[in-house]
């Protein structure tokens, strides 16, 4: 599938938004073939994507030929990557390669509570023309301060990102409780030239121990802007997120 540029519908180009569909999930397998509310759980993020204004287009990256079959019959663009890929941004580097976009926003495929004020606020760095790449963060909740499954992000004052832990970062030694602790959301906004940089670059040590694609970027001396959010979401990782999101969208199905 090629698509061709349209015009610009942002202050920073065209932006598409890409949904890396991975069938072989370590911690939770098949999950977004899994049924949540009556619906597969990627049918919840294609939804909530394809309600972002910003995205000009959204395409999923598929690993598997059950998520390309959905795919088909639900009538979503899907692009084939290969299953050997390590992260989900080389899988957002292999849609690149076919369609056009100033910016690829990496919508993780287990996010369900995507807003577009969440689009919004990681589109809001590239204002400055320097950035790189931009992700998300938002005020860590008590339960989930010693959750390795939550990611923390330390930055620097302008909001350039100074490293990400699943441990409990920064560490507040004298327990003074004025310290704020930050949780990552695993969303990602790349520049064209950003990610195809990324994608030629091998993991680094980093990388491997926290088991974190975005410690790549810092290991090597991109740009990588945290721009913070009001809006927290829950990533599923776990059966216990799976039911958790699932009450969710049945109080609410237009969240």
């Amino acid at each position: 599938m090629t698509t061709t540029a349209s015009p610009s519908e942002t202050p920073y180009g065209r932006v598409v938004g890409v949904i890396p569909a991975r069938l072989a999930s370590t911690r939770l397998p098949n999950k977004v073939l899994r049924e949540v509310a009556g619906e597969p759980l990627l049918a919840w993020v294609y939804r909530a994507a394809k309600a972002c204004p910003d995205f000009a287009e959204v395409v999923i990256a598929a690993d598997s030929p059950e998520v390309q079959t959905l795919c088909q019959e639900r009538g979503w663009p899907c692009v084939m990557t290969s299953p050997e890929l390590p992260s989900g941004t080389d899988r957002l580097f292999a849609v690149s390669r076919t369609v056009e976009a100033d910016i690829y926003v990496n919508v993780q495929g287990d996010e369900p509570l995507l807003r577009p004020e969440h689009i919004a606020d990681i589109l809001s760095p590239f204002a400055m023309p320097h950035v790189d790449v931009t992700t998300l963060k938002v005020l860590c909740t008590a339960e989930n301060l010693n959750n390795p499954n939550a990611v923390k992000v330390v930055t620097a004052r302008d909001g350039r990102a100074l490293y990400f832990s699943r441990a409990t970062i920064p560490f507040d030694r004298d327990n003074t409780g004025c310290v704020k602790v930050w949780k990552h959301l695993g969303l990602y906004a790349y520049r064209r030239a950003a990610l195809e940089r990324f994608a030629s670059l091998a993991q680094g040590e980093l990388e491997q121990a926290e088991r974190l694609e975005q410690l790549r970027l810092l290991e090597n001396g991109l740009a990588l802007y945290v721009a913070a959010t009001e809006h927290d979401t829950v990533g599923v990782d776990t059966e216990d997120d799976l039911r958790r999101v699932e009450m969710i969208l049945i109080a609410n199905p237009t969240v």
